[in-house]
């Protein structure tokens, strides 16, 4: 017997994110051009970034570089709201779940094609989920880990049988590494399909020259009656000033995350609207346990505790965020505010680094983006901080592209990271961050906790949604005691952008649906 349900939040009410007034006016909710009225048809959108895609193959890819653009052309089953809490119908209209959790019946929109004209079916699901599922622990694949089966009961209806109950299913099916593209890569190798990636989506692929700009190009037969734009074009500019200068000189459009200190003046800049949108997003220090002397608990405290966060927001963020305390982020369902959590405390410090293998300090390195100010800043920062430990620390600076080479290979001591949600459900980051069969080896820091991995497994499985928090709560101060990374702050979404265009919104999960915009003459 199945009961028919409502698309719903995956999880408990998210937390409010952090709430930071728009600056310069912020962005529009409302889907019109500039002047009002309806959106402008056509144009070229341009939109500068620090660093370059990596890959369209959204079963194995990590960055949100690369992960921004593949949304605009392969899409998900179900989408995430505008405010990030729920999920909401997309490719599928409606679902049903049997009475012991274990089958979800799901309904296919009608008349849903491929860019090739070819009609969307349950077939193509099916090899989509399929194929994101075998990546396992090479990619995101632990998404799908409690699925048993998928199978395609004909052309519009999907059945899917889990292993167990799973209470972040609906969400990890808006995760665009579920997102649905051709069965058996509508003929093609999976290398050749993703040079050239097909999906449903509003954008078709255009053309990518490594380390200069990536191309979408408009779907004159989206389903979904858009998009305005006739292209949507990312630069590849490293340089957060050379950005700004692009913007106010007008050969961009969006400038996608400008630094702090060069905000303000963005702000002031006539034609231009700078944007704080409330987020999910976390940075953190990461450390690489497979390096000495990080297996060592003690020197992760040590430095964990000598970071002042406070002084980081202060004059990194310029006051828009708030210091970390915990794994999640207030924006994630099942944050819990722990008052415990490591924070700046040098006695604390010092007496974790006398009981460590490395009493008397010692020398290392931190990674960073060249040409990230914030990151030179909190580096710099660090720098200042960890001598008064006896702790030497180089900052290694590397191009945007360089360094996620580096921290995907985990060739580096400590590197600053950051992470933003992807779904409405906190296992998607606890199960990328504490458990190394969970498509990062910890989140590229080899942590291995038997305890902490267990609970992130009751987490997953549990569906009260009280005893579900308490395990999350648990989790949390476990690798906050832990260390295996030093988390720094929350901060907003930082874009700015020409008054010209329209409908441009990031949700606190960071995406965004480039079929809203317009842009003006």
């Amino acid at each position: 017997m199945t009961r028919s349900t409502r698309i719903r939040t995956a999880g408990i009410a998210a937390v409010a994110a952090i709430t930071l007034s728009a600056c310069g006016g912020g962005g529009s909710s409302s889907d019109s051009s500039a002047g009002g009225g309806s959106p402008a048809e056509g144009g070229d959108l341009t939109i500068a970034r620090q660093a370059d895609i990596l890959s369209m193959d959204k079963t194995t890819t990590f960055d949100n570089s690369s992960i921004y653009v593949m949304e605009q052309i392969m899409e998900p089953l179900f989408m995430v709201s505008q405010d990030g809490t729920k999920v909401e119908p997309w490719l599928a209209t409606d679902y049903t779940i049997s009475d012991d959790k274990l089958t979800y019946t799901l309904k296919l929109r009608d008349g849903v094609k491929f860019s090739t004209g070819d009609p969307m079916t349950a077939a193509d699901v099916k090899f989509s989920i399929d194929e994101d599922t075998k990546t396992g622990a090479d990619g995101w694949g632990f998404i799908n880990a409690a699925i048993d089966s998928v199978e395609a009961t004909d052309d519009s209806t999907v059945t899917i049988k889990l292993k167990y109950a799973w209470a972040p299913l609906l969400a990890d099916l808006s995760l665009f590494s579920n997102g649905i593209i051709p069965n058996n890569y509508g003929g093609k190798t999976s290398e050749e399909f993703y040079k050239a990636p097909v999906g449903t989506g509003p954008f078709v692929w255009g053309e990518w020259k490594q380390g200069q700009y990536v191309k979408v190009n408009k779907n004159p037969d989206y389903w979904g009656d858009k998009p305005h734009l006739d292209s949507v074009t990312w630069t590849v500019v490293p340089d957060a000033n050379t950005r700004k200068l692009q913007l106010q000189g007008g050969q961009i459009d969006i400038d996608e995350f400008p630094d702090w200190s060069g905000f303000g003046a963005l702000k002031d800049s006539p034609g231009i609207t700078a944007t704080a949108f409330p987020s999910t997003r976390i940075d953190y220090v990461a450390f690489n346990e497979l390096r000495t002397p990080f297996q060592d608990v003690h020197v992760r405290r040590a430095i964990a505790y000598a970071l002042d966060r406070e002084a980081m927001v202060k004059s990194v963020l310029y006051g828009n965020g708030q210091a970390a305390d915990s794994l999640l982020s207030p924006g994630t369902p099942f944050y819990a505010k722990n008052p415990d959590a490591p924070k700046l405390d040098l006695a604390k410090a010092k007496q974790e680094l006398a009981q460590s293998s490395q009493p008397n300090g010692f020398s290392t390195s931190i990674l960073i983006n060249a040409g990230d100010p914030n990151q030179v800043s909190v580096s710099q920062i660090m720098q200042s901080q960890l001598k008064e430990l006896g702790i030497n620390l180089e900052i290694k600076q590397l191009d945007a592209t360089a360094t996620r080479a580096a921290r995907n290979a985990q060739d580096f001591d400590m590197i600053i990271l950051g992470w933003t949600m992807d779904i409405p459900d906190p296992d998607e980051w606890t199960s990328f961050a504490v458990d190394p069969e969970g498509g990062s080896h910890s989140a590229y820091t080899s942590y291995n906790n038997p305890d902490v991995i267990a609970l992130n497994k009751q987490a997953q499985a549990e569906t009260d949604e009280a005893k579900r928090a308490d395990l999350y709560e648990q989790l949390q101060k476990k690798v906050a005691d832990d260390a295996f990374a030093a988390y720094l702050y929350y901060s907003p979404y930082a874009y700015a952008m020409s008054d010209k265009v329209s409908g441009f919104e990031v949700t606190p999960l960071g995406n965004y649906h480039l079929e809203d915009v317009s842009k003006s003459e």
